[in-house]
C-alpha cells in the first residue's frame, strides 16, 4: 500500500497541490477500503489485491484528466452528511456549508417554512431539514437531473423534503404555493469572463447551467429571486444568498432598494464576500 501511495503521488504531482494530493489519496482509500483516517495511517504496510490496484489505477487515470474526485467516487460529504454526486449536478462546496450554518444559527422559529431555489444536489435543503427537524422544506431546480438526484439524496439522508421542477426566471409558482419564513439560494453567479480563471475540473466537468451568468447581467438571478421573495416571504421572513465575491456591495444595494432590511454581507472562510442575508419587514 505504501508503494501504491507513492505511485499515486507521483502521477498527480504537477496537476494538484501537495495538500490536495494528500486529500485525494485518503478519499480513494476511504472509498475503496472503508478506512478512517487512523486506519489509513496504520494500514500502509498492508498488501493490496490486484483488483484494488486496478480500481486505483482507473481512479488516478480519471484524476489525471482533471475529472472531479466527487464524480469519480460518486459521492461527497456536506455538513456531516453524505450526498450522491453525478455529472450534471453541481458538487457541494465547503463555502455553502457556512451559508447553511448561518441560517441554522439565526433561525428562531420552531417549524419554519423554507424554500431552496436552485437545489442542485439538494445539499442546502437536506442539511437544513436535518438540523431544523420540524421545518417544512421545499426545494426547486430547473434541471430534471438535479431534481432526481436531490430526491435520492433526501432518501439517503432519511429526511422528507419536497422537490419541484421550476424555472425561477420564467415560471410563476403554483397558486397554492406556501408563504415562507426563509428563502435561500446559491444561484449561478460566475461571469462568462471568469471562465479563464477556473480550474479544469470545474470548467470541463461541472454543469454550466448551475455556474454561469451573462457578463452584462451578473445579478440576474438575485433580482428575480428578490422579487419572488417580496411576494412569497412572510412578514419578518429572511432571504439568504451565496454570492460572487465581486458583487457583494452591488447585491446589498439592490436588496436595500427593493425594501429589504438589515442587509448583512458575510465573508467566507477565505475572507471573501460570499453570503448575504436580509429581512423583509412588511409595513
Amino acid at each position: 500500500m505504501r508503494a501504491v501511495i507513492a505511485s499515486i503521488r507521483k502521477e498527480l504531482t504537477g496537476i494538484f497541490r501537495p495538500e490536495e494530493i494528500d486529500s485525494l489519496i485518503f478519499l480513494i482509500f476511504e472509498k475503496l477500503k472503508g478506512y478512517s483516517r487512523t486506519q489509513f495511517i496504520l494500514a500502509q504496510d498492508e498488501e493490496l489485491t490486484s483488483e484494488d490496484r486496478q480500481k486505483i489505477n482507473a481512479i488516478v487515470g480519471r484524476l489525471v484528466q482533471h475529472e472531479p474526485i466527487q464524480y469519480i467516487l460518486g459521492e461527497t460529504e456536506f455538513y456531516g452528511l453524505t450526498f450522491s454526486t453525478i455529472p450534471g449536478v453541481l458538487i457541494p462546496r465547503p463555502e455553502t456549508e457556512e451559508l447553511v450554518q448561518w441560517i441554522i444559527k439565526e433561525n428562531t422559529i420552531s417549524s419554519p417554512s423554507i424554500l431552496d431555489i436552485g437545489a442542485g444536489s439538494g445539499c442546502i435543503a437536506i442539511a437544513l431539514k436535518k438540523n431544523i427537524a420540524q421545518a417544512n422544506v421545499l426545494a426547486c431546480d430547473i434541471s430534471p437531473v438535479c431534481i432526481a438526484t436531490a430526491k435520492k439524496n433526501a432518501e439517503k439522508n432519511t429526511v422528507p423534503v419536497s422537490f419541484l421542477e421550476f424555472d425561477i426566471l420564467k415560471q410563476t409558482p403554483p397558486q397554492n404555493f406556501p408563504e415562507l419564513d426563509i428563502i435561500v439560494s446559491n444561484p449561478p453567479y460566475v461571469r462568462e469572463t471568469e471562465k479563464m480563471l477556473m480550474e479544469k475540473n470545474v470548467l470541463n466537468y461541472e454543469p454550466g447551467l448551475a455556474l454561469f451568468v451573462p457578463d452584462s447581467d451578473p445579478l440576474l438571478f438575485y433580482r428575480q429571486i428578490a422579487d419572488f421573495a417580496l411576494v412569497h416571504l412572510k412578514n419578518n421572513g429572511r432571504l439568504y444568498f451565496e454570492i460572487n465575491e465581486a458583487f457583494g456591495i452591488e447585491c446589498c444595494t439592490m436588496l436595500q432598494r427593493k425594501g429589504f432590511s438589515k442587509v448583512n454581507l458575510q465573508k467566507d472562510m477565505n475572507t471573501k464576500d460570499r453570503m448575504v442575508g436580509c429581512i423583509l419587514v412588511r409595513s
